[in-house]
């Protein structure tokens, strides 16, 4: 076996459109990843699905993993002949303590690459209107830890040289420091009423701001009780936020939302609710675990008048097996049906006509292909082929309740009525009831099947859009957003 490589990732400051291509591409490779807290858990879902997920930061029963521990199971890892990525957040140059991992790496000849990150200190600044540096505001920018190993965790600085000769300064993680940020800045010559911003989860669709002078923002932080992660920004650009506002300014801004999800893969739902300012968790992950070829069914292929395909990755299996067991694609003579708009496009790319389930009658030999979950409903006259297995991911069930911990969700969305029992076990899997979780949250069901499938339950809702599209169901939540404004 020979040595593996490691790939010392930024992944930028949480908004998963700020991850860099090379960075993404590492990520596809991996075999192992080891992730800290303020890396998006989005990005992982552009791993394998068979690749191992190492958390890096604090776990409910032991502490955050020691640097030393870090180093070594990135060498361990490596040397294992596996294809390793530390994934922070950020920039690892920035605060990220890339040089003792690359140094703790090149020790043991292990080949590795260090892959730059869009770095929190510039990016959430920008997400809150804010350019760090201006033509008429300022010329210099200075990024500054705002703790350190200093016995009392008091960042030791030259606090004469930046409260002097620095315009606008970046402090990374320092709200349990602010009074002695403020302090000292105006002690060594910042005006007390030079401005300040605190911006909490920065880019996320959960960002916070809170804005003040080095004199007021101590107090508004503890009436506040704002916390980390947040980066503090200091100087007169600060000022220039009323005019360029931008992220705020989204429709969906300040939304939480829970999308229950039925599939493996991100959904367009769920980019869109994303591109109007909310903030998606897609909940839960699901993976597909191939079952055996049922050779019954494949003997009797062209025998089939009707085949109904459950979901496009059933239709992409259907065929794989027909290629592998050496059936030509000519024995169907069946008519073909999908039970979605996008199960048909999956049948239309490779050369056929399909309809949708609603033109199908239940008539004469049939076929249906689906997984375990998609073919609970009742086919009773139908020849069944389950060509994979859905289950859920458990490497995924502790990163949810971790993201559901730090998240407020204030807007849950069932996109179909499959979606509905799948999202109840999977919160009972992760130790929540259904009807707790819901309460006190908007409910919000695609179509009247799906809202039906809520009320069966005894689920709470709060209603449904005028139709079952990503567009109406945009409208209708940026219009309760500004009725909650108002």
């Amino acid at each position: 076996m020979g040595t593996g490589k490691v790939f010392l990732v930024g992944a930028g400051p949480g908004d998963v459109g700020l991850m860099t291509i090379k960075g993404l591409e590492a990520i596809k490779r991996a075999e192992v990843i080891l992730y800290d807290r303020l890396a998006n858990p989005k990005l992982l879902e552009f791993a394998p699905s068979d690749c191992e997920l190492i958390y890096c930061g604090k776990l409910p029963d032991r502490h955050i993993l020691r640097q030393e521990h870090i180093n070594d199971l990135l060498v361990e890892k490596a040397l294992e002949g596996k294809i390793v990525v530390r994934l922070k957040g950020g920039d690892p140059g920035v605060f990220g303590r890339v040089g003792e991992e690359a140094a703790a790496i090149a020790q043991r000849q292990i080949p590795f690459e260090i892959v730059p990150g869009v770095t929190s200190g510039i990016a959430a600044p920008l997400y809150a209107g804010i350019p760090v540096t201006h033509r008429e505001h300022a010329e210099s920018f200075a990024v500054v830890t705002a703790h350190d190993k200093s016995l009392d965790g008091k960042p030791k600085l030259d606090w004469e040289g930046l409260a002097r000769g620095v315009d606008t300064i970046a402090f990374y993680m320092g709200v349990g420091n602010l009074p002695f940020i403020c302090e000292n800045l105006i002690k060594f010559g910042k005006p007390a009423s030079t401005p300040v911003i605190l911006i909490q989860w920065g880019t996320f669709g959960r960002q916070k701001t809170l804005q003040g002078t080095l004199e007021d923002i101590s107090v508004k932080v503890t009436e506040a009780k704002f916390s980390n992660p947040a980066i503090i920004l200091v100087g007169d650009v600060v000022s220039l936020r009323g005019k360029i506002s931008w992220f705020e300014k989204k429709p969906l801004y300040g939304r939480q939302i829970l999308l229950a999800r039925t599939g493996e893969c991100a959904s367009e739902l769920a980019k869109e609710l994303g591109d109007q300012g909310a903030d998606v968790i897609e909940f839960p992950k699901w993976k597909r675990v191939p079952v055996p070829v049922n050779q019954e069914v494949l003997a009797k292929i062209s025998d089939y008048q009707k085949i109904l395909f459950s979901s496009p990755e059933n239709v992409n299996e259907f065929f794989k097996a027909l290629q592998e067991n050496a059936v030509d694609i000519r024995k169907i003579n069946a008519d073909l049906f999908g039970v979605s708009i996008k199960t048909i496009r999956a049948l239309e790319v490779r050369g056929f006509v399909p309809k949708l389930i609603d033109e199908m009658s239940w008539t004469g030999e049939f076929l249906v292909v689906g997984d375990n979950t998609s073919l609970k409903n009742n086919y009773d006259k139908a020849d069944i082929w389950v060509t994979s297995e859905k289950v859920l991911d458990g490497q995924y069930l502790p990163i949810f309740k971790r993201i559901l911990g730090e998240a407020v969700v204030n807007t849950v969305i069932f996109p179909c009525r499959a979606s509905v029992n799948l999202f109840v076990e999977a919160l009972t899997e992760c130790g929540l009831t259904a009807d707790t979780f819901l309460q006190g949250k908007q409910v919000v069901s695609m179509g009247k099947q799906t809202l039906s499938a809520v009320l069966d339950l005894g689920l709470p809702s709060t209603g449904m859009p005028k139709k079952a599209t990503k567009e109406a169901l945009v409208d209708y939540l940026s219009r309760q957003n500004v009725i909650e404004n108002e």
